[in-house]
């Protein structure tokens, strides 16, 4: 199947170099050297985020000036590369001054030194571990979090793995930072994990919080033409199999209900989507409601993730995932199977169309559980293979937590009720795995998405300065 996935700007790191301006004269040929690696580094980084280069800081003149020019570039994150041993002068008001979380990038040359025959200039062009403990001391005395990222500098996967991941991490903290989620309706009444304070969102993430009404959505879906409802009937003819049971009428509505969904993004320029009406007695916003599951199905595949029940947190964890590359589809626990040692885990919708495991199925319903009304649902499994769960929670102090585990889809029959549900093996057996997760104090939806993706969301909620556990590690 082939969506149109929204693409999401590279990270904006700040790199330089750290090095002494003394060397210089003493050691010809040292600094030019030097540069040479930074260059490596620089290139390297450029295969993943877009790099604001400063080059060599040479003295703690310098150090201002640099830390300057990095305030105004709104940089996501800081990456010092430590070619040599600099004092930690050289460093502290670089970070002070752009005022975002910082790498130490501890990067040797060789393998090692030629102990018997190598000469001073030689050991200060392989002595980048020299300044990492002072440089560390003088962050935690200023207060500033940092993390040391050693390793080769040519050759080591490990540390570009690494450095990817934080890269990843810092592109997830700028699609948030301004993003618009727009919270439609109100929260399922009742789910107390669910309610949200908006300020909170803005506080802790920069993200942007648009209280929209169902006139809102009622005004677009009144507009839209039958030009319009045609292309979306054919689009879902082409991205779904349709089931005896989803009848003529209630498509078409689903396929009116979905223009308007484009156009309610369009003119309130949304990232993201929660939302959740009730309605009563078949009443127009009743038909509203029970319309959505298709159009934000199509939303959630084109990187505009909708979250159902008014779950605003739920909605934030989604778009970290597809920020992330992973997709991230609206799921909860469904059941225990103590017999093939998995969790059911689904939703009525919305999917995440875009990794799926086989063309999903529109059903009709004739009852949506537990909400009013009835019409289309979507019936998926995500992929085969690795995949990871991301719920985004609260704490009784008020602040988000981000908890994740591992684990992988594997095949084998599902409920042929209209919902999404896929059979996810964790490391631990079932029971004990819904054991540790609830004792982390989870909301009960979370985001399911493909690959192994913990550890680059460890890093997101670290450059946040927010709490993180991964379950089952």
């Amino acid at each position: 199947m082939d969506f149109t996935q929204r693409t999401y700007p590279k990270a904006r790191i700040g790199l330089f170099a750290v090095g002494l301006a003394a060397y210089w004269p003493q050691f010809p040929g040292l600094q030019e050297k030097l540069a040479q690696y930074h260059q490596h580094v620089a290139d390297q980084l450029a295969d993943f985020a877009d790099v604001v280069g400063l080059g060599m800081i040479d003295t703690s003149q310098a150090a201002f000036a640099a830390g300057d020019r990095l305030a105004r570039e709104q940089v996501d994150l800081l990456i010092c590369h430590t070619a040599t041993y600099a004092t930690s002068s050289q460093v502290l008001p670089i970070v002070q001054q752009a005022k975002v979380p910082v790498l130490v990038l501890n990067l040797q040359p060789e393998a090692a030194l030629d102990y018997e025959n190598v000469d001073t200039g030689d050991w200060l062009a392989s002595c980048s571990t020299c300044c990492v403990p002072e440089i560390s001391n003088a962050f935690h005395r200023a207060g500033i979090e940092f993390q040391v990222v050693s390793g080769m500098l040519y050759d080591d996967e490990r540390v570009w793995r690494s450095l990817r991941s934080w890269c990843q991490a810092a592109t997830a903290v700028r699609v948030l930072r301004g993003a618009r989620f727009g919270f439609l309706g109100h929260t399922y009444p009742g789910m107390l994990d669910m309610y949200s304070d908006f300020t909170q969102h803005h506080g802790q993430l920069g993200s942007h919080v648009e209280v929209l009404e169902m006139c809102d959505l009622k005004d677009r879906v009144d507009a839209a033409t039958d030009a319009q409802i045609a292309r979306k009937l054919e689009e879902a003819h082409a991205l779904f199999t349709i089931d005896d049971s989803a009848d003529e009428a209630s498509l078409n509505w689903a396929c009116r209900v979905a223009v308007g969904l484009d156009q309610l993004v369009a003119d309130f320029d949304l990232s993201a989507l929660a939302y959740y009406y009730r309605g009563t007695n078949d009443n127009e916003y009743e038909r509203l409601g029970a319309g959505l599951i298709l159009g934000n199905s199509l939303l959630t595949a084109r990187g505009i993730p909708a979250a159902g029940e008014g779950d605003l947190k739920n909605a934030v964890a989604m778009k970290i995932m597809d920020s992330l590359g992973a997709g991230g589809s609206y799921t909860e626990f469904y059941a225990m199977d103590f017999n093939e040692h998995f969790v059911l885990m689904g939703h009525d919708g919305p999917a995440h169309l875009a990794i799926g495991s086989r063309k999903p199925v529109l059903r009709g319903l004739g009852v949506f559980h537990g909400k009013a009304g009835a019409g289309i649902s979507v019936e998926f499994n995500v992929k085969h293979g690795p995949i990871t769960i991301l719920t985004c929670t609260q704490t009784r102090d008020g602040n988000l937590k981000f908890m994740t585990a591992e684990g992988e889809s594997i095949p084998g029959p599902i409920m042929r009720i209209g919902n999404t549900n896929s059979r996810l093996k964790f490391q631990l057996g079932p029971a004990e795995f819904v054991d540790a997760w609830c004792a982390e104090a989870p909301t009960h939806h979370c985001a399911l998405g493909v690959g192994h993706v913990a550890d680059t969301v460890r890093k997101f909620a670290r450059l946040k300065g927010l709490r993180f556990v991964e379950v089952g590690a």
